[in-house]
């Protein structure tokens, strides 16, 4: 599945954005957002800047230009593979032409695959082959790095790779249930997404902090924002009064909401270039039904 958009930034850089996305086998159903590929091109010696949205845990491998990337106060830069927790704050960062994978863990696969609870490394991003949590994939990074390589065969790899590392937890079913109600839009409340989950508040309380990385008001509040930003993006940049999410009460809030999830303003973010996030999300959404990360559902 292959999505293309070629544009030109703001600082007058031109740039070739090119993603594809691709479906792990059902042996992983539930555990990844997807496998995806981009290629970035830019002009000799420029970079282009983005800010990228809340969302759940990634490892991404580089070939070529190497990001300088922030969450918050958690920096890396120049790391051929970095990874990140789940997020609340954006992602900042810096790239040239580079090609890059992008492996994104759904709650279900951090149970898997992630031995730290993932209210640990909210909001974190580093390099991967450094940290105790992620360092057992960093064996992937010679293969995935190898522009002589295909997809498919670096495809092959990721899924061989995950396939030997998987491990199952006691605790999927209730992952599960709970990843579901949270991407119901109708539910509005924390005692909502309990009773949906079929646990109580303190047990749901418990599971969120350890595979979703936050409290379940935070995750709902911040499914909230993306569902609203996700359809600013995607239809046209049009007023952010018509993307705001059913359950804000008043713009106010919405805009401080916004502040909290992206650090400056709706207008302020109105402003930016957004060079690769509004290209990738648009292809993301129509190759792969939904725009962001935080919008997938946990099995396909």
């Amino acid at each position: 599945m292959v999505g293309s958009v070629k544009q030109e930034s703001n600082s007058g850089a031109d740039f070739k954005v090119r993603s594809r996305f691709f479906t792990p086998s059902e042996q992983f159903d539930g555990c990844f957002t997807t496998f995806y590929h981009m290629a970035l091109e830019v002009d000799d010696g420029d970079e282009v800047g983005d800010y990228l949205q809340p969302e759940w845990g990634n490892i991404r491998f580089f070939a070529g230009s190497r990001p300088t990337s922030s969450i918050g106060t958690s920096k890396a830069a120049g790391v051929r593979f970095s990874a990140t927790g789940p997020s609340s704050l954006p992602c900042q960062f810096e790239l040239g032409s580079s090609r890059m994978w992008g492996i994104g863990f759904l709650p279900l696969g951090w149970a898997r695959f992630i031995d730290v609870d993932a209210r640990d490394l909210a909001n974190v991003v580093c390099e991967g082959a450094r940290h105790a949590a992620f360092e057992k994939f960093a064996c992937l990074t010679d293969t995935l790095c190898d522009t002589g390589a295909s997809d498919e065969d670096q495809l092959a790899a990721i899924e061989e790779t995950m396939a030997r590392l998987m491990r199952p937890s006691r605790d999927e079913p209730k992952i599960i249930r709970i990843h579901q109600a949270l991407v119901e839009p109708s539910l509005s409340t924390v005692d909502d997404l309990a009773q949906a989950s079929g646990m109580s508040v303190r047990t749901l309380e418990r599971m969120c902090r350890r595979y979703f990385g936050f409290t379940p008001k935070m995750l709902m509040r911040r499914q909230r924002f993306m569902r609203s930003l996700s359809a600013w993006m995607l239809h046209g940049k049009r007023l952010w009064t018509d993307a705001m999410d059913d359950h804000y009460h008043d713009q106010a809030q919405f805009t401080r909401e916004f502040h909290e999830f992206m650090t400056m303003n709706p207008s302020e973010y109105a402003a930016l270039d957004h060079p690769i996030l509004a290209s990738f999300m648009e292809a993301r959404a129509r190759i792969w039904g939904s725009a962001a990360q935080t919008l997938d559902k946990p099995a396909r």
